[in-house]
């Protein structure tokens, strides 16, 4: 489980498909931190650790993506030199800053429109119809990672309002249109919806 509160930046070093996808990612993390088996949330895909090491580059660590994670997530487009989103996983006992996150990408977004507000940039994107009713105003969603706030809503597109340190912390800071991101909706919201369509049934 994670929060959606970014821990580090990350880079795409390597990718090699040798069955599945294995990419090598450039980290701050000390290396003998980060165990084998751990996960690690890049670019808010829940990923599990193979190895890790250090080189006169830096530290890094290794993650196998399965075909079906390339399908379904932004993962597919990564190329040497994209910038990550990183979380580790939360602890127990670890500040719950942003809210409940699983790694479990639903679909993916795209962005459609940024507008400045001061210091601040709002931005629109626009969901996939099916994940749409799952988005409501003042409610939580995780976008590449980032545990956001949901501004407004109209139809299949949503606002979020990016403050300097957001943008600052995590790779939004270097947004444009036509981005496509990882969304992950609100465990709540899901249920919620679940309940719904049971009662209805």
């Amino acid at each position: 489980m994670f929060t959606g509160i970014i821990t580090g930046i990350g880079t795409v070093r390597t990718l090699t498909q040798k069955g599945d996808l294995t990419a090598r990612i450039a980290c701050d993390y000390a290396p003998e931190s980060i165990d084998i088996g751990a996960s690690i949330a890049c670019d808010g895909v829940c990923l599990t650790v193979i190895d890790r090491g250090s080189d006169g580059q830096g530290g890094w660590f290794e993650v196998s993506v399965s075909g079906e994670t390339v399908s379904k997530t932004t993962l597919g487009g990564w190329q040497p030199g994209a910038r990550l989103n990183l979380e580790r996983a939360l602890k127990v006992g670890d500040e719950l800053g942003g809210h409940i996150v699983s790694g479990h990408v639903d679909g993916v977004a795209e962005i459609t429109a940024m507008a400045q507000e001061g210091d601040s940039t709002r931005i629109t994107f626009r969901a996939p119809d099916e994940l749409a009713k799952f988005i409501a105003p003042k409610g939580s969603v995780a976008l590449n990672g980032v545990s956001l706030t949901v501004n407004e809503v109209e139809g299949p597109c949503f606002g979020v309002n990016f403050i300097p340190h957001t943008k600052q912390a995590t790779t939004f800071g270097g947004a444009a249109v036509g981005d496509k991101v990882n969304l992950e909706i609100d465990t709540l919201a899901r249920y919620v919806a679940r309940l719904q369509d049971w009662n209805a049934a």
